[in-house]
């Protein structure tokens, strides 16, 4: 006998052997036709785009090389000025607040009720 599990008893019940080895009722089938291609053909084919290939800008690794390689005493992460500082001085802010905000809900919770 075959068995498979009920949906909706959450049993283990008897069952046909084509049941039994398509769970839940799902059965196998094949596409009938491959699906539509839902954006149009990319613009460039990757032969026609030969050994140049083009960016959307410049390229900015270099500068960013030469600024964060310079040895000047200044940590990494606050090497690209103000937003790196203000940046860094809210999460640190937002650290320090949630971690005071932990410790006055730890010490309520800890109180009796009166």
């Amino acid at each position: 006998m075959y068995y498979k599990f009920s949906g909706f008893t959450q049993k283990l019940t008897g069952s046909a052997p084509t049941a039994a080895y398509s769970p839940q009722g799902l059965r196998p089938s094949v596409p009938a036709k491959s699906p539509a291609m839902i954006f149009a053909t990319p613009t460039k084919v990757v032969s026609e785009a030969g050994s140049m290939v083009e960016y959307m800008g410049a390229n900015g690794v270099p500068d960013l090389q030469r600024l964060f390689q310079t040895s000047d005493g200044i940590p990494i992460h606050l090497k690209r000025g103000v937003p790196d500082r203000l940046l860094y001085r809210t999460t640190m802010a937002l650290t320090v607040g949630g971690a005071l905000y932990c410790l006055v809900a730890l010490y309520i919770a800890a109180q009796p009720k009166k």
